[in-house]
């Protein structure tokens, strides 16, 4: 992964055969979201949902950190206008709301420190391999910031009620072991083998059948949601059982093969 630039900029995605790889640049600032960056993420998403040869995606950021999250002052700006409506503040959860969302499975390359909004953004993402030396650290109650529902319900289906009461109560720093031990990180590794473990994962998810992975990823998280569509996921059963991909699949498996989807 080209780590580069000191140079800010909107998120750049870049692509390579099926992988699909948003960067966040602004290293100077951590890779701190400014509000323009929300709408940029979304084209991105939708540029990435609606390209069928992309079968996964990979978000990370440049530099030390994977992004310090929604800038501070944006949030400030809002909190003392008088204008300032019920609704401010919600582009950011939609963009995280999107990403979780997304049909393709997706994969956060934790290269550094995650910190505010970003950790919800991480989140979002099916897989989280993160360095040894991350960090992550939830200020909302130090900042007197009550978080948005999403947010919240991410954090308490993901890593248990216990977690998010420690994480966002608190508003302690932790480091990735600990993020580690409470499900926060999928894996975590040294650094020299960042790109080795996210191009293992992305390779095994990039080969597998993309129909089946959309429909079984939609089911769990509406699952975690609470709000499971029990029809539809039946109807996705049912068609998957005639589907191109589960023959190709069994073929496969009896040839010795890997599957071609």
């Amino acid at each position: 992964m080209r780590e580069a630039a000191d140079t800010a900029s909107a998120p750049i995605l870049e692509v390579t055969g099926a992988r699909a790889t948003i960067r966040l640049n602004r290293p100077k600032h951590l890779n701190r979201l400014q509000s323009e960056d929300l709408g940029d993420l979304v084209k991105l998403f939708d540029r990435i949902e609606a390209d069928p040869a992309i079968r996964v995606l990979v978000l990370t950021g440049t530099g030390r950190a994977f992004s310090a999250g929604y800038d501070l002052n944006s949030v400030a700006d809002r909190a003392t206008s008088a204008n300032a409506q019920p609704s401010a503040g919600s582009a950011f959860e939609a963009v995280v709301d999107r990403l979780e969302d997304l049909g393709v499975p997706t994969i956060c390359r934790l290269n550094g420190g995650v910190y505010g909004g970003a950790t919800d953004l991480a989140l979002a993402c099916d897989f989280r391999i993160g360095v040894d030396t991350a960090e992550m650290f939830m200020p909302a109650a130090r900042l007197g910031l009550h978080y948005y529902k999403s947010g919240i319900a991410r954090y308490v289906s993901r890593l248990g009620v216990d977690n998010a009461k420690m994480l966002f109560l608190t508003a302690q720093k932790i480091s990735a072991p600990e993020m580690l031990r409470i499900g926060y990180l999928t894996a975590m590794v040294p650094e020299e083998a960042l790109d080795e473990e996210v191009d293992r994962l992305a390779n095994i998810l990039a080969g597998n059948a993309p129909l089946a992975m959309r429909g079984m990823k939609r089911a769990i998280n509406e699952f975690a949601r609470g709000k499971l569509d029990e029809e539809a996921a039946d109807l996705r059963h049912r068609e998957s059982m005639r589907s191109a991909e589960i023959k190709e699949g069994i073929k496969a498996f009896a040839e010795k093969r890997p599957p071609k989807f």
